[in-house]
């Protein structure tokens, strides 16, 4: 089954609200980065992903199941579950060679740029500092127009 995509709806949340009302899931990634204001999305989306305890049948959700959602950071907007910022970067990282590398590196960059050029504030875990590195230039250059 084919959910109705983002075309349809004037906004990431309600079509979000309209998908996901009564399921047992977290926004995760690019969609988390897109509810939490770091990254703009794409116009007629098509994909949503989550963090959820079990499958249902939507092709166009990418589903990441856990066994539960104790140790993920999750915060509520506007009536949506999704993973915190730190809680997304961090598995986005770690997820780096499947996941939307344009999104995570904007969301970097606009990071860095409203927080007087400094990605202090951010708690990347140990385990993710090597990758986050190997990003971070890309992400403090990414407005620089000269």
């Amino acid at each position: 089954m084919h959910v109705t995509t983002r075309g349809n709806y004037t906004s990431n949340r309600e079509w979000w609200g309209s998908v996901l009302r009564g399921k047992d899931v977290v926004l995760s990634h690019t969609s988390a980065l897109v509810c939490l204001g770091q990254f703009p999305g794409y116009v007629n989306d098509n994909q949503i992903d989550v963090y959820a305890t079990r499958r249902e049948p939507y092709e166009n959700i990418n589903w990441r199941l856990v066994d539960s959602f104790d140790g993920i950071e999750i915060v509520s907007i506007a009536g949506l579950r999704c993973t915190s910022l730190n809680q997304t970067i961090n598995d986005m990282l770690r997820d780096y060679d499947v996941i939307d590398e344009q999104s995570l590196v904007q969301a970097l960059a606009g990071y860095y740029y409203r927080n007087g050029e400094s990605f202090d504030g951010l708690r990347i875990a140990p385990e993710h500092v090597g990758r986050f590195d190997s990003i971070k230039d890309w992400a403090m250059e990414y407005y620089d127009y000269d």
